[in-house]
């Protein structure tokens, strides 16, 4: 699998999870240990993200998928959960890039690649299930050996959008994992693009390799 081209959607999608790391910052004072309160179900999320500080890729070591790892930026410490919060802090950071992207795609059709794109990353990051997709890895026994342990892989939240065209979507994820070196990253971002396309009469979304 090679590296995902930038796109704006992708670089929004970063700014929503750099706040992430901003409201810890900013709801800690200097040499106290004070806690963020995660965004209750009836707060407003921002619709427009704040400024990016960083949209630089990279690549983790021996392959998997190309994510943007978190730095720093502003945001509002009641609405979005700490850095490093865990689970406890992944309905947040779903919450609010439901509102920064409405809905736009069928039910039905957001669910399919909702439930293929966590399959895929899966399968990117880790290895495990990448024979079930060969049109996307290929040889699954010539594939670069996965650079993420299976056992602390986790997708923190997750959207399907269109993409510009009837027929195209994307799949926009957050996710956390710890690298074959054994440091832990969470709030790495990932998209899936994928195509509309019939098969045996009906109509599905098909993942599209990473070029």
């Amino acid at each position: 699998m090679t590296a995902t081209p930038r796109s704006p959607r992708l670089l929004l999608i970063t700014t929503v999870v750099l706040a992430v790391a901003g409201g810890a910052l900013l709801a800690v004072p200097h040499g106290q240990g004070a806690k963020v309160s995660v965004m209750p179900p009836s707060a407003t999320a921002p619709t427009t993200p704040p400024p990016l500080t960083s949209t630089t890729p990279r690549e983790p070591a021996g392959g998997g998928p190309r994510s943007t790892p978190t730095t720093s930026a502003s945001a509002p410490a009641s609405a979005l959960p700490p850095h490093g919060e865990g689970e406890a802090g992944d309905p947040a950071i779903q919450q609010v890039l439901e509102k920064s992207w409405p809905a736009d795609l069928p039910a039905e059709d957001e669910r399919q690649m909702l439930t293929d794109g966590r399959a895929l990353l899966r399968a990117d990051a880790t290895g495990i299930g990448r024979s079930k997709w060969p049109r996307v890895f290929g040889d699954s026994h010539q594939a670069v050996a996965p650079a993420f342990a299976s056992a602390r892989f986790r997708v923190q939240a997750a959207i399907a959008r269109r993409d510009g065209s009837p027929t195209k979507a994307v799949v926009h994820l957050v996710w956390a994992g710890t690298d074959r070196g054994g440091t832990y990253t969470d709030g790495r971002i990932t998209d899936l693009h994928f195509t509309r396309t019939i098969e045996k009469g009906k109509a599905t979304w098909t993942p599209q390799p990473r070029i």
